[in-house]
């Protein structure tokens, strides 16, 4: 596959229309599309809103589900032949979180299977930090833990955009 993009970081706030954007790009390039959901459908909410994602997205998409589990699957499904969309970081950092897992130690994993990674990865992060600081133990580690991932993560790629109301601001451009 002939991709001038390496790996691309998308972040927004809610609404910012960074999954629109990443889709885009991803659809932009050749090859297979692999979209690995970091989501959980824990309420009827959110069974509603990854179906509506599911639709928008179309045929052209393999759907895989890695809640927990991002780093092993970008190396299973990151191959030349590929384009991996991670949608989203906020969410793993949730999910992490719920499970109690160790985020430094998942972070090193998934920067070393974007190392490795053999073809594109689109990855899709709330910027949480813009906001007021949270009133309560819980929610401040939540925003670091976001926050120290989404840092991690913008100095692997090789572009960095930011989504505000629809509109990408160049963080790091490519090149």
């Amino acid at each position: 596959m002939s991709s001038a993009l390496s790996h691309l970081l998308v972040l927004g706030g809610a609404r910012s229309g960074k999954s629109r954007y990443a889709q885009g790009r991803a659809e932009a390039l050749a090859g297979e599309l692999i979209y690995l959901a970091s989501a959980q459908a824990f309420d009827d909410e959110m069974r509603e809103r990854i179906a509506l994602h599911r639709a928008d997205r179309g045929p052209r998409w393999s759907t895989v589900e890695a809640p927990l589990e991002l780093a092993e699957a970008i190396t299973v499904y990151s191959t030349p032949e590929t384009v991996v969309l991670v949608d989203c970081l906020t969410l793993w950092a949730s999910n992490l979180m719920l499970a109690e897992r160790d985020t430094a130690a998942a972070t090193e994993g998934l920067t070393r299977s974007l190392s490795a990674a053999r073809g594109p990865v689109i990855l899709v992060a709330n910027e949480v930090g813009l906001g007021i600081v949270p009133d309560n133990a819980l929610a401040r580690r939540f925003r670091d833990v976001a926050g120290r991932i989404n840092q991690e993560i913008a100095a692997l790629v090789e572009e960095a955009v930011i989504m505000f109301a629809g509109l990408p601001l160049t963080l790091k451009p490519k090149g």
